[in-house]
């Protein structure tokens, strides 16, 4: 299911030599809702390019600026027939890295009155909870670490009904996308563990789970009949103040093919937390460090409206600009390049990579690239979804992604690109914006053309179209090696 209901908001482009009429927005100021300007459309682009840029990142965008950007400006049969535009998140961050629950997203980890310095049980189920024996054998529970902490001890939960303990479970902790448990309790009549409260308990191997891992406990019955539990929202969780967050299929975060059996609690463990001096010195410290990164936003913000003033090739789209907000930004950099230019082809990159704009006007030409419904790049085909880390997918619940582009380099046609721009309020984001493009695509499929020269890694070929991954200081090398020879893998070959 890829379309959802919420709208994003177009973006606004700062004036430049060419585009005298537009109306500029500075980045960092609040949105306000706005009229497209049509007549803006004074020339024809053969090629628009994008490129996505972090704000941070000026050292790159100068990079560019000063290789493959200005040798398309001064180029006699290239100047009239590109435009080039840098994408860059109106706003920053409010949050400071250090007090997000990752750092590519802007949510606050919200942490408060942390308890230190004594065991923690993770779940409790109240009388009016307690539903007895259910008829599911296999109960999970994910859950997020946002804080170190250490597990010591699995549980399950207490039949009122039984004389002593009468029951065979399995209680499992997994670490996200791992196949073989962390470690595992037994329970059974002649080993039933310790009771506390309305459990029952199993010391296990203890080992400090770290910030931002997840994991999923799995109960499971080897009798026949089920397990005594109770869906999340009649169990309490006992977060520690906030280090400990429940991942769940409800709200979204996590699709029911991932849970085994049902979703639900069948017990709980004993953990403590970590840390805790650190912990609290990070706390105490959290209004004078917000006030600093409000200080650097502001300017931040004066920085980038001057960029944008001398270079006028700065196009700030309405977003957040994050890591995980990269698809918004570019489809909202779809809908500024729909309403405000007129041009054939879209190419997109990112600030990090070597383009040879040259290169790929030729190959337009010679392989007819310029028609309807062109997609055309580097495709990774089968791509297994990730379910931790930068790349975390918790939103498509495939195994494997459709067909994506690589991001250093890809060109779609004008007609694909009204599509997505008409589309944007309804279109669903994922967490890349190459494999966002992929679904998205997955409804309508274009022409795609595979080319293997937009490079997908950090390498030179002979004849490339992009490569990523790039430093400045590299981007500058890489050029000055292709002045010299023309092409600069070959010049290092030499």
């Amino acid at each position: 299911m890829w379309i959802r209901s919420n709208k994003l908001h177009g973006a606004m482009q700062t004036p430049n030599r060419t585009e005298t009429r537009a109306r500029l927005r500075s980045p960092g100021s609040k949105c306000q809702p706005h009229a497209f300007f049509h007549q803006w459309k004074s020339s024809h682009y053969d090629v628009v390019v994008g490129v996505l840029s972090a704000r941070s990142n000026r050292e790159l965008r100068d990079a560019i600026r000063n290789t493959w950007l200005k040798h398309s400006l001064r180029h006699p049969a290239l100047s009239q027939r590109v435009l080039v535009k840098f994408i860059i998140g109106a706003r920053g961050c409010d949050v400071p890295v250090e007090d997000r629950e990752d750092p590519y997203s802007c949510r606050l980890l919200n942490i408060s009155n942390p308890v230190l310095n004594q065991e923690i049980e993770a779940f409790s189920l109240s009388e009016e909870g307690s539903s007895g024996l259910s008829e599911a054998r296999v109960v999970s529970v994910s859950f997020r670490v946002l804080h170190p902490i250490v597990i010591t001890s699995l549980g399950v939960f207490y039949d009122a009904s039984d004389e002593g303990f009468q029951r065979n479970i399995t209680v499992k902790l997994y670490q996200a996308e791992q196949e073989e448990a962390l470690f595992t309790a037994r329970f059974s009549p002649p080993s039933c563990g310790v009771q506390v409260n309305k459990l029952w308990y199993k010391p296990v191997e203890q080992f400090i789970l770290p910030e931002s891992f997840e994991g999923t406990v799995v109960w499971e019955s080897q009798d026949l009949h089920g397990l005594v539990s109770g869906n999340l929202h009649r169990v309490t969780v006992h977060d520690g103040g906030g280090v400990l967050r429940v991942i769940t299929a409800g709200e979204g975060a996590l699709p029911h093919e991932f849970m085994e059996g049902v979703e639900g609690v069948a017990g709980g463990f004993i953990y403590t937390i970590q840390e805790g001096d650190a912990l609290l010195r990070s706390l105490h410290s959290r209004p004078q460090r917000l006030a600093d990164h409000i200080r650097s936003l502001h300017e931040e913000d004066a920085l980038l409206t001057e960029e944008s003033s001398v270079h006028g090739d700065i196009v700030f789209v309405d977003v957040v600009d994050t890591y995980r907000n990269v698809p918004a930004k570019l489809l909202n950099f779809y809908r500024w390049t729909v309403e405000t230019t007129s041009f054939s082809l879209l190419l997109k990159t990112d600030d990090d990579c070597y383009v040879d704009l040259e290169a790929v006007f030729k190959r337009i030409s010679q392989k007819n690239l310029d028609g309807p419904n062109v997609w055309w790049g580097n495709f990774r085909l089968n791509w297994a979804v990730d379910r931790t880390g930068k790349w975390q997918e918790l939103e498509y619940p495939s195994p494997a992604y459709p067909a994506f582009a690589c991001g250093s380099g890809y060109v779609i046609s004008r007609d694909i690109v009204n599509w997505l721009a008409s589309n944007s309020g309804r279109l669903k984001t994922y967490q890349g914006e190459d494999v966002s493009m992929g679904i998205w695509m997955a409804a309508i499929g274009p022409r795609r053309y595979q080319d293997s020269l937009w490079l997908c890694e950090k390498t030179c070929e002979t004849g490339m179209l992009s490569s990523p991954q790039y430093s400045p200081h590299e981007l500058t090398e890489l050029w000055e090696l292709k002045g010299m020879c023309g092409d600069p893998c070959q010049c290092a070959t030499r």
